[in-house]
């Protein structure tokens, strides 16, 4: 695949995780944020994993020069061509529904309007953006520049060639792609964050310690790590948003987020990026 030019909007640890991955693989990458600040620290970060890789001989000094190269702030507000736009903010509908609807409005006619989204409606940001046929769910997995997987959601408009782009694109990156139908929490967290939200009501009744219940999934089950490790890495925040879109998509019972997790992120424990979740951290 030829160098494509790539926008990620939003530089948290999702949005800098695709930059970093896409400038790694020949790509010419702009980070944006509506705090430019954020922006540049998030890119002083990136270099600082390239140049500790180049320091333990994991990384060529020569490569990790084309890397810096190839990443960019995004500071004049021209949306105009770009192949790529993923939007990579935190999983708040509306604020998603207005970046869409300013890319839709000033981006260029080839451009992919692409959402690192794990819950939200493609067809609904497709909608806000006014082109459905160009907009597409690119669903990275944390951390990006060592998870193999990325969810390709297919909205009901999203056309051929967007999803064929899209597909070559994630292969471009050196990464797995696996597709999915518009549906609440499409395939990753419609499975994934009912057994995080088991769990929390595994914990929340008393039936075992949030050490065992982590032990018998990863020892028992051979889960690299326990549920709520994993929602503590995730984000508690990020697992409530996402179960209130199951719940509110497939009204039943079962997708009723747990009391715990409406505590913990009421309390603002919301794991490791607030330092306290179901685990402690420095």
């Amino acid at each position: 695949m030829k160098k494509q030019k790539i926008l990620v909007i939003g530089c948290g640890q999702m949005g800098s995780g695709i930059a970093q991955t896409a400038a790694e693989h020949n790509h010419s990458v702009f980070l944006g944020d509506l705090n430019k600040r954020y922006v540049k620290q998030a890119i002083e970060k990136i270099h600082q994993r390239w140049n500790m890789a180049a320091d333990k001989g994991k990384r060529q000094k020569e490569e990790i020069s084309c890397f810096k190269s190839d990443l960019h702030v995004f500071e004049d507000g021209n949306y105009q061509g770009f192949d790529f736009i993923i939007e990579a903010v935190s999983e708040d509908e509306k604020v998603k529904k207005q970046i869409f609807k300013k890319i839709g409005q000033e981006s260029s006619e080839h451009t992919i309007l692409g959402s690192n989204t794990s819950s939200i409606s493609i067809n609904t940001l497709g909608a806000a953006s006014g082109f459905a046929e160009r907009t597409i769910g690119i669903h990275f997995m944390n951390p990006v520049p060592v998870m193999e997987l990325v969810e390709v959601i297919e909205g009901d408009k999203t056309n051929i060639d967007t999803i064929q782009k899209t597909l070559d694109f994630i292969k471009s990156i050196k990464k797995i792609p696996a597709k999915s139908k518009d549906r609440p929490g499409f395939i990753s967290n419609k499975i994934l964050m009912p057994m995080i939200n088991e769990a929390i009501l595994t914990l929340e009744s008393g039936t075992g310690s949030k050490e065992d219940i982590d032990t018998v999934m990863e020892l028992g089950m051979k889960h690299p790590m326990g549920p709520l490790k994993l929602a503590d890495l995730i984000g508690l925040d990020t697992c409530l948003a996402i179960m209130n879109v199951l719940h509110s998509g497939f009204k039943e019972e079962k997708y009723k987020p747990a009391k715990l997790l409406v505590e913990k992120v009421d309390n603002n424990e919301l794991g490791r990026k607030t330092g306290i979740g179901f685990y402690k951290y420095n």
